[in-house]
């Protein structure tokens, strides 16, 4: 039986994860949606399978949810990328992003590391200047 490994890629900080609204769906309950996007570098691992994940505390459970998979190309770089939908049923606490593989990365450097609200919480929406 293998064993995932997981790397920090970075904390998410808290008014981030509290930008968040959360929508209601029918088989999920409440739900908050973020993109979530990383330019990682994992050198001297070329063609690795990889996995982008979501970590996070609500209430008294630990849960995961996974973003994107890939594999690293022949200098070990990848970009992840896609919409992390947490399902919640008392608040997000310590989001956290990070990778995992079926073997220990012992080096990983981070280039970008992007997450932001799909929808946000205030009614008065701030739009991003273009």
């Amino acid at each position: 039986m293998s064993k995932a490994h997981d790397k920090l890629i970075g904390p998410v900080p808290s008014r981030i994860v509290n930008a968040a609204r959360l929508i209601v769906t029918a088989y999920e309950g409440r739900v908050a949606e973020y993109n979530v996007a990383s330019w990682l570098q994992l050198p001297g691992l070329a063609n690795l399978p990889v996995s982008l994940m979501v970590t996070y505390r609500d209430g008294d459970k630990q849960r995961e949810v996974n973003v994107d998979h890939g594999t690293t190309n022949a200098h070990g770089k990848i970009l992840l990328s896609g919409i992390g939908r947490l399902p919640v049923k008392v608040k997000i606490e310590d989001m956290q992003v990070k990778l995992r593989s079926a073997v220990p990365v012992q080096s990983l450097i981070v280039e970008e590391l992007f997450v932001q609200a799909v929808e946000m919480a205030e009614a008065d929406n701030r739009q991003a200047l273009a």
